[in-house]
């Protein structure tokens, strides 16, 4: 039996461009669809901004997990909300008010999420967890798709879960970056609950298996 709380949210990283609406439509099963807005100064990619998460939002058979790798995000943010997005996610380390970011987003009506990379310690959100509806701990290098999972950031992901069940916080725990079938067990030990995967769900043959193979293996895995 898999547990509600176990979220799969394919990333269209790892997706075909030119066919989009096509590609999301392959992903019914999912919970959410992640998508990755860079700006190619935060991280050293451009993928694309508001008009085409616009388009992907008017399409998509399931909501919006927007993850902003983005300078500035205390301008920018706000924006992705008000597109229609059912979730966005801004990096602690390009937020100067992530409190105030957050509570912004939340007003707007999208749940609010907030990155840290892989250098980056989570102390100090333990104290405004319930400011947040999501933090999302990246196992690799915000950037690129197609990285090895970077198994050093299961203790910071397990700390923050004890941490977060310890106060109460219902808050999601997401991870982003080499996420597979055989990594996805991993995460979920250390207390993921929101797994974000590229190519193992579009690069599959029948992504709606893959998407129900990576929900049984992390709900058979998932520390409570």
């Amino acid at each position: 039996m898999v547990p509600d709380s176990i979220r799969i949210n394919p990333s269209v990283l790892a997706a075909d461009f030119v066919n989009m609406q096509a590609e999301v439509g392959r992903i019914a099963a999912a919970d959410f669809v992640h998508v990755d807005v860079m700006d190619n100064h935060f991280v050293p990619n451009l993928t694309f901004g508001p008009q085409m998460v616009e388009r992907i939002q008017a399409t998509s058979p399931v909501p919006l997990d927007v993850h902003l790798m983005i300078t500035d995000a205390d301008r920018w943010a706000p924006g992705y909300a008000e597109l229609g997005a059912a979730s966005v996610t801004f990096h602690l380390e390009a937020a100067t008010d992530p409190v105030s970011l957050a509570r912004r987003l939340r007003q707007i009506g999208a749940r609010a999420g907030v990155a840290v990379k892989p250098a980056t310690g989570v102390e100090g959100l333990y104290d405004v967890l319930d400011e947040f509806d999501q933090i999302l701990v990246m196992t690799v290098e915000p950037g690129f798709g197609g990285q090895s999972f970077m198994a050093d950031q299961m203790p910071k992901l397990a700390r923050l879960h004890d941490e977060a069940r310890r106060r109460g916080s219902q808050v999601w725990l997401q991870v982003d970056g080499g996420i597979s079938e055989s990594t996805i067990a991993q995460a979920a030990e250390a207390g993921a609950d929101t797994f974000v995967a590229g190519s193992a769900v579009f690069g599959a043959d029948d992504p709606a298996r893959a998407i129900e193979a990576l929900r049984s293996l992390a709900g058979s895995a998932h520390r409570h």
